[in-house]
Parts: C-alpha cells; structure tokens; sequence
C-alpha cells in the first residue's frame, strides 16, 4: 500500500509562517474535548470508521527482545488483522490490510520478508529512536541502512533542543538531511510533543519539519511520558491546514502511543474529518501508531456481528 500522495518538496526555512503564531492553550482543549461529545457513530457506521481504522494503522513492534519471529507473527497479523468470521459476518469482499508494519531497522529484513507477495509497506524507525540524541552522521547513516534493507518508510526523531532553544535553521537543515537520506522512502518526523513544552512550539516544529519535506508529521515516539492526546493533534492538523493553504502540498499526521481503544480510534479519525476532511481518512494521509488498538477494533467488530463481546484472548494481537 504506497502512498498515492505526491511527495512533499519542502520550502525554505520561513519563520514568518508561525513566530507570529499564537496558541491559545484553553482554546484547544475545549475544541478538542467537543470533538467527541457533539457527535457519535453507532452500529453500520461505526463498523465502517473501524474497518477504515484497520487500514490506517502502523502495526508495530519496537520492544528491545524483538526477534525475527516475533516480526513475522505481527506481520501474520497484518495480512489477517480481522478473524475470518468477521469478515464474513461483515459481508466484506476481502481482508483488510493494515497501513504499514513498522519495526526497528535491524528487523527490517525479517518484515519485508514475511509481507512479501502483499502491497503492505514496511517503516523502520531511525535516526536514534526514540531520543534521537545521536551523531547526525549516524542516524543519516542509520536511515540508510534501514531503506537498504528494504523500508518505504522512515519514522525520524528530531532534536528536541533545537526546539526548545528555538533554532529553527538547525531543525531545518536537520530534517532536510533526513529526507534527503530517505530517497524514495517516505519521511515521517517524530515531534515528541510531550517533551516540547508549548502548543507554540508543537506549531513552529509542526511547520518546521513541513517546511524541511516531511511527508508526515507525527506526534509521539510512544515512549514518552505524554504521547498523543487531542489538542495537540489538533495543534499539528491546523499546521498541516495552513502549510497546505501556502504551498498546496498535502502532509501527513500520525498520532501515536497512548492511544489503545476503538474509541480512541473514532476520536482521532472524528478530528482528522473535521479539521482536514476526507482526504485525510486515508492511509496515504493518515496513520494510528497504535498496535494495541487492533485488539480492541476487532472485538468491537465482533460484537457488531453476533450481539456479544468476546474474551480479549481471542483477539491476540500476534
């Protein structure tokens, strides 16, 4: 499944699209709180926000015991990330597939492997995941290891200190290396909002790595203390809007960690349709980093077929 997005070139730095930005912190939290109490989806259609939850979600596994078989298990399961009962309770034409299946690069082999004969990308994380606080020239050499190996796409971290001492240039050049170590991979960057402060800065790094040729831009590594939450994906889905209002290049966003229901799944995708549209409701835009959301989609999708919800240990994720 690759994108059908067409790449983002990237701009000059220009610091005049956000240092004048402000972020009104309350604001936010009100208008991402009301995403999910205006509205619901319930029965046919909330299947359906599910089943298009199921392709957008980078299946993954960054733990330090990963093995080979641990991979293709997980890789197992993104070919078949539904039971085949639901699926034909469903009435569905095929399985669906996951967005991609995103590993450590050293894994990266194993994945390409197992998802061979199917269109299910493989992303690696580089570039020091998840501190990042590496030489440059190691993690340009690390995302090219990874797309040797065979990754379409690379999950960056950026530096944190360049945000917080606001050295925009050094950000720039930072993520333009990146892309450019990338090649035909896509380039999606790892903000680490949690660990940046301000919702001024999540817009200025937000705009930043857009400006750098981020094709995606992401909120979390997953292994910080705060991960995705709403106002600040709002925050990086209206830098995306005004990015995309001054250039007409469409950037991706991924939410990812802390984020493990199918409710949660429904939120995100809630925000994605309002702030950006239904454009953004596709895997080429969007992406959950929630591995262990699946679980709780497929039992969701369980009871919507029979009327009863099954043992979570009929559900394993691998």
């Amino acid at each position: 499944m690759t994108s059908n997005a067409p790449r983002n070139p990237g701009t000059p730095l220009a610091p005049d699209w956000f240092e004048g930005v402000a972020v009104n912190r309350t604001a936010a939290q009100r208008r991402a709180a009301s995403l999910t109490t205006r509205r619901t989806v319930k029965r046919a259609y909330q299947a359906a926000w599910l089943l298009n939850a199921i392709r957008c979600i980078d299946l993954t596994t960054l733990a330090g015991d990963d093995t080979p078989d641990r991979v293709a298990r997980l890789c197992a399961k993104a070919r078949r990330p539904l039971a085949d009962r639901i699926v034909d309770g469903l009435g569905l034409p095929a399985m669906p597939q996951v967005g991609a299946v995103c590993v450590y690069p050293t894994m990266v082999t194993s994945a390409v492997k197992a998802l061979s004969g199917t269109d299910i990308p493989v992303a690696s994380v580089a570039t020091g995941f998840p501190a990042g606080l590496m030489p440059l020239d190691l993690r340009l050499a690390e995302i090219r290891y990874a797309v040797d190996q065979g990754a379409q796409e690379i999950d960056i971290v950026i530096t944190r200190a360049h945000v917080l001492a606001r050295d925009w240039a050094a950000l720039h050049d930072e993520v333009a290396a990146m892309r450019e170590a990338c090649g035909a991979a896509h380039l999606k960057a790892i903000l680490a909002t949690g660990e940046l402060q301000t919702l001024r800065k999540v817009y200025a790094a937000s705009m930043v790595a857009m400006q750098a040729g981020a094709d995606f831009i992401k909120t979390s590594t997953g292994k910080e203390g705060v991960n995705a939450t709403l106002p600040v994906s709002l925050i990086m889905t209206r830098a995306i809007r005004d990015y995309m209002a001054r250039t007409g290049h469409a950037v991706g966003f991924k939410p990812a960690g802390g984020m493990r229901s199918a409710k949660d799944a429904i939120a995100w995708q809630i925000l994605m349709k309002e702030e950006l549209g239904n454009r953004w409701l596709a895997p080429d835009l969007f992406r959950l980093g929630a591995s262990s959301m699946l679980g709780d989609i497929e039992r969701q999708l369980e009871h919507h077929v029979t009327g009863r919800y099954a043992a979570a240990h009929r559900h394993a994720l691998a």
